[in-house]
């Protein structure tokens, strides 16, 4: 599962770096906007989207780059995958 994950260069964190952004007070549109030039690059296999992100002056007005590292935590995604799993095959 972790090689699948590497392979879309931190994408799936896409959103999270979206939302970050709007709370920092960048609008909606300009945040999609900078979440999108940062991506299209990984789409085309040219380099990793946290590490552009770290690199864009607009990005980095908004977010240092512990925030931007605190959005590529894998963690946040899977901490309720015991209950999940719990609830789903009914074990305790």
């Amino acid at each position: 599962m972790q090689a699948n994950l590497d392979k879309l260069g931190g994408l799936v964190h896409s959103q999270r770096v979206m939302l970050a952004l709007t709370q920092k007070g960048v609008s909606r549109e300009d945040a999609y906007r900078l979440v999108q030039r940062n991506a299209m690059p990984v789409w085309r296999g040219e380099g990793d989207f946290r590490t552009l992100l770290k690199a864009d002056p607009e990005v980095k007005a908004a977010l240092s780059d512990a925030e931007i590292d605190e959005k590529f935590d894998l963690a946040y995604h899977l901490k309720h995958v015991d209950t999940i799993f719990a609830r789903v095959f009914g074990t305790t």
